[in-house]
């Protein structure tokens, strides 16, 4: 009976250091995948940032090689002709800009001058009329004033009044239109006579060579083109400014003559009473 005892203790440890050695072998298997895992991920880690570090440095150098490339093609389109097509654009932006800040502060809410000249006429007469039209800016309040000046002498001479003055406030908005539409046309011009003149200095350096070498006529042929792509690249950009000054004019004259009619019925009205 004690043999069996002992028998069976002796298997109960057995079995119970058996199960105490698996778990600590798979222990110590756990915690090998996981130190590998770290590692791994400790390796990684500067990999990616390597990554985002070569990313963020191609990114600076294509910023920086666009506003290279730029300026290295047009120092090579040549300072003469490329000088005089960019002197065409600062000056089609700066009378660009100028006649977009005038056109926005000469437009003017008809609507509400023509309700006020109105009332001032009811309360206060022609003079009233006069002193808000003063106070207000923008051509349309210029015609009515001029109107109501002339109002005294009758409707007739009013809307007459109205009518010439209304061409100088349209010839007022105009003003300097033209020069915008100048440099459109001109600097394609100037592109295409560099063009030109390029294809002529390739023909010269392939006759004073003697040979036809791709060399002398690809160098001729990317200055003469890249003369016109600038030429072509101002001439987009003024026009869509142009477009925008011609449309912005359209509408405040538009608005100017049917104010005017406006104001003309209202003096009519007044005469009849």
């Amino acid at each position: 009976m004690k043999k069996l005892f002992s028998i069976l203790a002796m298997m109960s440890l057995m079995t119970f250091g058996t199960i105490q050695a698996q778990e600590t072998e798979a222990a110590e298997s756990q915690a090998d995948s996981t130190q590998a895992v770290e590692a791994t991920s400790e390796e990684a880690a500067p990999a990616e940032e390597a990554a985002v570090v070569e990313e963020s440095d191609e990114t600076a150098a294509e910023g920086r090689g666009f506003t290279q490339e730029l300026k290295q093609r047009f120092i090579e389109g040549g300072p003469g002709f490329m000088g005089i097509v960019l002197l065409c654009l600062i000056l089609g932006l700066a009378i660009s800009i100028e006649r977009i800040l005038y056109l926005n502060l000469s437009t003017t809410n008809s609507k509400k001058l023509i309700d006020d000249v109105e009332a001032a006429l009811k309360s206060g007469g022609v003079n009233a009329a006069k002193e808000v039209c003063r106070n207000t800016a923008g051509p349309v309040a210029s015609i009515f004033y001029q109107g109501l000046d002339r109002s005294g002498h009758g409707v007739e001479s009013a809307e007459k009044a109205v009518m010439a003055y209304g061409g100088v406030q349209m010839g007022q908005l105009e003003k300097n239109v033209s020069w915008i539409s100048l440099f459109i046309a001109l600097a394609p011009m100037l592109g295409f006579m560099g063009t030109v003149i390029g294809m002529i200095q390739a023909f010269d350096r392939i006759e004073a060579a003697g040979t036809m070498d791709a060399s002398l006529v690809a160098g001729g042929i990317k200055v003469a083109l890249l003369t016109t792509v600038f030429g072509l690249i101002v001439a987009i950009i003024l026009q869509v400014f142009y477009n925008y000054i011609v449309a912005k004019i359209d509408a405040i004259v538009n608005d100017m003559e049917d104010a005017s009619i406006s104001l003309v019925d209202i003096l009519s009205d007044l005469e009849k009473k």
